[in-house]
């Protein structure tokens, strides 16, 4: 079962920009289909964009559209999530996890299973 493991949030002013980043363990990448996730305190966890197993079909939610880039490196079995203008309601828990990709191609993203990793942390100051 591959694991995947978050990292690169952070504290950035308004209008700033991160690269999240995400590992994989335990297997292969080049099957699944990956998403970002996020979650303020007290809110469901959300998702945020998703990519195919072989990144040719991306998704982005209202929220984060045009402010993301997501990208995977199978080779590398990496997965990365470039935020730009990055605001304050931005600051939540980041999480990364595999995905369903007929939903993601039909604008959805929706985890497989309910396995999360401590997700990585990103604070917007105003």
């Amino acid at each position: 079962q591959v694991q995947l493991v978050e990292s690169g949030g952070g504290s950035v002013q308004s209008g700033g920009s991160l690269r999240l980043s995400c590992a994989a363990s335990g297997g292969t990448l080049d099957y699944h289909a990956i998403g970002w996730f996020r979650q303020a305190p007290g809110k469901e966890r959300e998702g945020i964009s998703c990519i195919s197993n072989s990144g040719g079909s991306t998704h982005y939610s209202d929220a984060v559209k045009g402010r993301s880039t997501i990208s995977r490196d199978n080779d590398k079995k990496m997965l990365y999530m470039e935020r730009i203008n990055l605001k304050p309601e931005d600051a939540d828990v980041y999480y990364c996890a595999t995905v369903w990709l007929r939903l993601c191609h039909s604008k959805v993203v929706r985890n497989i299973d309910e396995h999360w990793g401590q997700g990585t942390q990103v604070t917007v100051s105003s």
